[in-house]
């Protein structure tokens, strides 16, 4: 199948995205093929381009992670899905064997290591542009409209569902989601503090909101984020850690601190983890969602109050998630009108726009930027 794709021929080198013709290839064993209706911008390909996620592979890769459309052709052996069926593509496969997956971590599935190989889990590739084989961010690469995926990359969902809308729930809204109700745990009554409020930050304050938080402080540098957090379900917002620590104060006197506090700002700097664990109360929770660059060792941690406080510092990949149960569930809360998605659509663009789509969501324009595809 032609097609035209955003590629990165040199990753880690801030060179940005090359769209070009491509060639998507049929799909095999336990794939599909898929026509995209849209794709959201995510800083995970961005940390592609600027070498925080370095690839076991020179390149090129054609980007993209987040994506939903219908299926247009299955391969051999596919019996769970067929052409006509609309889907949301997860940005972390779920192979449903492997102990992670029958455990139900599926955010943890054996399959996810080769996801930044640039090769599908058979070993060859998909896309090709002119004779030059072509890498598929976490084996999807939405930045192209058709896309060659595993099965167990695809969740069937309703097709009364708005796909252009969707996509977001394939990566940025499950993960900020799962991080404030899997990760962090989120009690009814309790106080959030969210830090960082782009795409994945906002889904983190409705996941706060919808597990009954009474309290959701959202903490951004960005004005037009603290603008917005409060449709979201914030409660307060602040722009520094000091200003955040301020409100906590005054909610609750005696230096509680917040029940949860939620990382998830655009790198993962180890300078983020000491404010973020001073704002957690005694005993409470403190999730790192963000990407952080791969050789990142610098810390600044202070272990003694970590310990004698009982704090729970906690990572998440995905938020915890099982896409084939959270999907379909956080589709259907769009639905009923619980969980808002287009209020975090701030812009889309076309596939040649796409450079203009980061460099808006590098410089905080954006809450989350989706790319359009015709028809």
């Amino acid at each position: 199948m032609k097609s035209r794709g955003a590629l990165l021929w040199k990753p880690g080198t801030m060179s940005g995205w090359s769209v070009e013709d491509i060639e998507v290839g049929s799909p095999k064993s336990g794939e599909a093929m898929v026509k995209l209706a849209a794709s959201g911008i995510c800083h995970s390909d961005d940390h592609l381009d600027t070498g925080d996620l370095p690839l076991y592979f020179e390149g090129p890769i054609m980007g993209g992670h987040e994506g939903a459309g219908v299926v247009v052709e299955v391969g051999e052996g596919v019996t769970d899905l067929e052409v006509g069926d609309h889907i949301i593509l997860s940005f972390l496969p779920s192979c449903g064997r492997c102990a992670y997956c029958v455990t139900g971590r599926t955010s943890l599935c054996v399959l996810s290591a080769g996801c930044m190989s640039g090769m599908a889990p058979d070993g060859t590739k998909r896309v090709f542009a002119g004779d030059v084989g072509v890498g598929c961010n976490s084996y999807l690469g939405t930045f192209s409209q058709y896309v060659t995926v595993p099965t167990a990359s695809i969740v069937k969902v309703d097709k009364d569902l708005p796909l252009d809308k969707a996509c977001l729930i394939g990566c940025g809204v499950s993960t900020g989601w799962g991080s404030a109700v899997y990760a962090a745990d989120t009690k009814p009554g309790d106080t959030v503090v969210v830090v960082g409020t782009g795409g994945v930050g906002m889904s983190a304050v409705q996941g706060a909101r919808m597990a009954g938080a009474r309290h959701i402080i959202a903490l951004d540098t960005v004005e037009f984020k603290r603008q917005e957090a409060p449709k979201f379900g914030a409660t307060h917002v602040a722009g520094s850690f000091e200003e955040a620590q301020r409100i906590l104060d005054n909610l609750r006197p005696g230096d509680v601190g917040a029940d949860r506090v939620i990382v998830t700002c655009s790198v993962g700097y180890g300078s983020l983890l000491n404010p973020s664990l001073d704002l957690t109360r005694k005993g409470g929770t403190c999730v790192f969602t963000n990407m952080a660059p791969l050789e990142q060792r610098d810390v600044e941690l202070d272990l003694f109050s970590l310990s004698m406080m009982g704090k729970r510092l906690q990572g998440t990949l995905y938020g915890n998630t099982n896409a084939r149960v959270d999907i379909p569930r956080l589709a259907n809360a769009y639905m009923d009108g619980v969980l808002k998605l287009d209020e975090m659509i701030t812009r889309t663009y076309g596939l040649d726009e796409i450079n203009t789509a980061f460099k808006d969501m590098r410089e905080g324009r954006n809450l989350r930027g989706v790319i359009m595809y015709d028809g």
